[in-house]
């Protein structure tokens, strides 16, 4: 089995603060993650190390944008986004 089979994923939309290099202003931006969140019980047809595996598997989120453009008006520059985490256990 695959580790696709362990969880269940959706994207979703999370807010942060950044504060953009270029012209300093601060505000909140929605960034888009990937939730993986883990199954209930495995599946059919998984042996002994399958199990062990889903055992010690825990529910993530990878984050999708590495980028992001300004909200100021006179600014609008992209920037990375390189204060949040990119893999985050929940």
């Amino acid at each position: 089995m695959e580790e696709r089979d362990f969880f269940d994923e959706r994207p979703e939309q999370k807010k942060h603060l950044l504060t953009c290099p270029h012209c300093g202003k601060a505000d909140e931006y929605e960034l888009s993650w990937l939730v993986r969140r883990k199954k209930a019980q495995l599946g059919r047809g998984a042996d002994e190390r399958d199990r062990a595996r889903f055992a010690k598997a825990q529910s993530y989120m990878v984050r999708r944008d590495d980028v992001t453009a300004c909200k100021n008006i006179r600014c609008r520059k992209r920037f990375d986004v390189a204060g949040v985490q990119s893999v985050a256990f929940l």
